[in-house]
């Protein structure tokens, strides 16, 4: 399934081809139906064998946690927290969690992830993450979660912007302003829109990405002004980015998930304290 063809399948595993057509055979006994049918001396795959190879994708899946399990409890003991985060708070305010949690945890193994806040959410659903930070438009079915963040956005821009003097930006300031826009689908851009359309303003938007991080860097290097999470132009004013507070408020909204029972685990209660923790510091704290 993966290599295409017999040929390359023989290729990738390094033994015959006749070998990986006895394997399919034995495998299509043992399963009772046909994983490929043979059309003109190549192998395509069944409907059956479609969904057979997605289950089959998912086993090996789960062999790899288990690999990594594995390799965390030789490296580390028996200590393991796996965290995936939106990029607005896995580059700020979660490593600063992360600082504050290994002060009385030093032996726990951690891993990190920086992902959509739809693959946090998937992942956390999936179990193979114990606690993911995703925005607000991310699906809350069948998930435990809580809201964990609510921050207004400030607005972020070069130095040499003609905005860099003044101590606020309002909505009718960006009206023709070049802008860097988050994606479509962003609730906070929708709130955003909200506060233009009732003003009349038309920014002009000449980028649109899913990331306030990516904003900021875009802002940075002169490309236009932006509405982002203040937590992810933390760092950013140390290399040159004006950052105004926007009237009016709009707010980046964050919701906190666990995989099932994870919010009983002392590990998990003790890393939610330290990201509450680091959220009251503040950007920048």
């Amino acid at each position: 399934m993966i290599g295409g063809s017999a040929s390359r399948a023989a290729e990738l595993l390094n033994i015959t081809q006749p070998a990986v057509s006895r394997a399919i055979s034995e495998l299509e006994y043992r399963v009772g139906f046909a994983l490929f049918d043979r059309v003109k001396g190549r192998l395509i795959a069944t409907p059956e064998g479609e969904l057979f190879f997605r289950d089959v994708s998912n086993a090996f899946t789960g062999l790899d946690t288990l690999r990594a399990s594995a390799a965390r409890i030789r490296d580390f003991g028996s200590g393991s927290l796996r965290i995936a985060s939106l990029a607005a708070l896995g580059s700020t305010l979660v490593p600063r969690a992360v600082r504050k949690f290994r002060e009385t945890n030093p032996q726990v193994s951690i891993t990190l992830q920086i992902l959509s806040s739809a693959a946090v959410r998937d992942h956390v659903v999936n179990q193979q993450f114990d606690i993911g930070l995703a925005a607000d438009e991310v699906d809350l079915s069948g998930v435990d979660h809580s809201v964990f963040q609510s921050v207004r956005a400030v607005c972020v821009m070069p130095p040499d912007h003609p905005y860099a003097d003044r101590d606020i930006i309002r909505a009718e300031d960006l009206h023709n302003m070049a802008f860097i826009a988050l994606a479509p689908e962003d609730r906070a851009r929708a709130r955003m829109t909200e506060t233009f359309d009732a003003v009349g303003a038309r920014p002009h938007i000449v980028v649109e990405t899913p990331a306030s991080l990516t904003v900021c860097a875009l802002a940075l290097e002169g490309v236009g002004l932006g509405l982002v999470n203040p937590f992810a132009a933390d760092g950013f004013e140390q290399r040159g980015l004006i950052i105004k507070p926007y009237e009016p408020a709009v707010y980046f909204r964050a919701y906190i998930l666990f995989r099932p029972d994870a919010q009983r685990a002392r590990l998990v209660r003790e890393f939610v304290s330290a990201l509450n923790g680091a959220l009251r510091s503040g950007p920048g704290q």
